[in-house]
């Protein structure tokens, strides 16, 4: 049985099209990423990675043991994101190929099993970590598509299982380090503990029936599950488009009929629709959540995924009216430096 997550309004499904200006940026990102022969020479694991989450986790656990390769730039959509041809060298090169699954990057995942070479190995985290009973489809992952949500990492729960299969999968690749990789594995847990902790603890300060979310990317389907909260909407405009009148007139009526003190967009990808929305109703629009988009720039301490999540829930807890003074006391820098690549 699907979980429930109260009324709900299906909106479109977004299908953006990557455009010829990303896959220019994509290139010089990859292109920035330094030689992979000068890694090999240092005799490092060669890992390539997709979407920023997943890369923050694989170098938080990874260390300066692997080069770490993200292939998504931050900022992108990556449920329609086509790899550049500059992304075939790097995928031949790697051991150890990190994707999400899900369906979530199929087209990279399609150039890597054209590219890897044979003793490689393509791991699909999230496939590997949930059940096809547990799968999650909503607002913009409807169960005819055929492509459950998957957004997992959102949720810390299953970042720690994610964790898990980048240790077990880096071990397998390079055993040498393996003691290595499991350490840091278990700094990387005891963060995400204290994160689940001081998250379960300021969302406390909000009445439960105020965990709710109305959103422009339906991201947060597990993390609700997990922690309480209940999902009312998401927006998802094909092709940049916004809603119709109608569809937009439907979701005035049900945030009023909710009560729903604040609605969440993209600092990514802007929402007039949303805006309106938010003055129509006199709700809260607060529209800097990231999903993927990790926070400051490589290397800083807030640019990670303990730094991607505690932004978001200190966002969400403090626009319905709580505080966030466990979250914000947290220390998001990870344990071991993060020298990853990461294309912007």
């Amino acid at each position: 049985m699907l979980p429930q997550y109260g009324a709900r309004m299906t909106l479109t499904r977004s299908r953006l099209a990557a455009s010829a200006l990303l896959i220019i940026v994509a290139t010089a990102g990859l292109s920035g990423c330094g030689t992979t022969d000068t890694a090999a020479s240092e005799g490092k694991l060669q890992v390539v990675t997709t979407v920023a989450p997943i890369t923050s986790i694989t170098a938080s656990i990874a260390g300066d043991r692997a080069t770490v390769k993200g292939l998504v730039p931050e900022g992108t959509n990556s449920h329609t994101f086509d790899p550049p041809p500059s992304a075939a060298k790097f995928l031949s090169t790697a051991d150890v190929v990190f994707v999400n699954g899900l369906k979530l990057e199929e087209p990279t995942k399609e150039l890597a099993a054209a590219n890897m070479r044979k003793d490689a190995t393509l791991v699909e985290i999230g496939s590997s970590v949930l059940p096809e009973g547990d799968y999650i489809y909503d607002f913009s992952f409807p169960e005819e598509e055929g492509k459950p949500n998957p957004h997992l990492w959102t949720d810390p729960t299953y970042a720690v299982k994610y964790a898990a299969v980048i240790r077990d999968a880096l071990v397998k690749a390079d055993s040498t380090n393996a003691d290595y990789y499991r350490a840091n594995y278990a700094s990387f847990h005891v963060q995400a503990k204290a994160l689940d902790a001081a998250l379960r603890s300021d969302q406390a300060t909000i009445p439960g029936d105020r965990r709710e979310l109305l959103t422009y990317h339906d991201a947060y389907a597990y993390f609700a599950k997990t922690y309480g909260w209940k999902v009312i909407g998401a927006i998802q405009p094909e092709n940049f488009d916004d809603p119709t009148p109608k569809e937009v007139a439907a979701l005035i009526d049900q945030i009023k009929a909710e009560r729903v003190p604040a609605i969440f967009g993209s600092e990514v990808f802007p929402s007039k629709a949303l805006a309106e929305i938010g003055r129509a109703t006199g709700a809260r629009y607060e529209d800097t959540l990231r999903d993927d988009d990790l926070p400051g720039e490589p290397g800083e301490a807030e640019h990670s995924w303990m730094g991607l999540m505690r932004y978001d829930y200190v966002t969400m807890i403090k626009a319905l009216g709580g505080t966030a003074s466990a979250l914000e006391a947290l220390v998001t820098a990870p344990k071991v430096s993060d020298t990853a690549s990461y294309p912007q």
